[in-house]
């Protein structure tokens, strides 16, 4: 592939990934108002879901939120939408853990993706194990390199 052809697949390949990103946000925030909840609200449960049980201060911190005030809202909001419980720590009682609930608004909302995961389900079927191998590379690397971006982007001011 010559300088040319690879600077315009680079810039193309950028502006697809602006495109997803686009779509992936509008998608998220259609979801959270079928919800009854905000993005910020869906993200503090997706967080919970992949992670697993934290403290307040460890999600404030995962989601780039204050801990205290913004946090304290955000959980207060899950917790009356029946989407997080919280709990005491069994190895110290004084710390307070947050989690995803079972069922009820936690099932609805992710039955709000159910759509996406069939479409994209899908569109992947149209691939090789090699080509899937390909992008699984590509997205594992871009979230693993997304925490320090949005450190970088934080820092700017």
């Amino acid at each position: 592939m010559t300088a040319p052809d690879r600077t315009e697949l680079l810039t193309e390949l950028n502006r697809q990934a602006r495109v997803s990103t686009l779509w992936t946000v509008l998608l998220h925030t259609a979801i959270a108002s079928r919800s009854g909840i905000n993005v910020t609200d869906v993200q503090c449960v997706n967080l919970l879901q992949l992670r697993g049980p934290m403290t307040p201060g460890q999600l404030a911190e995962a989601m780039f939120l204050t801990t205290g005030g913004a946090i304290t809202a955000v959980i207060d909001r899950l917790e009356k939408a029946g989407m997080v419980r919280r709990r005491r720590d069994e190895a110290d009682r004084r710390r307070v853990i947050v989690e995803a609930a079972e069922g009820g608004p936690i099932a609805e909302l992710s039955d709000r993706f159910q759509p996406m995961a069939e479409l994209y389900g899908k569109l992947l079927e149209g691939y090789t194990d090699d080509q899937l191998n390909v992008i699984l590379d590509y997205i594992a690397r871009t979230n693993a390199t997304s925490p320090e971006v949005i450190e970088r982007v934080r820092r700017l001011g």
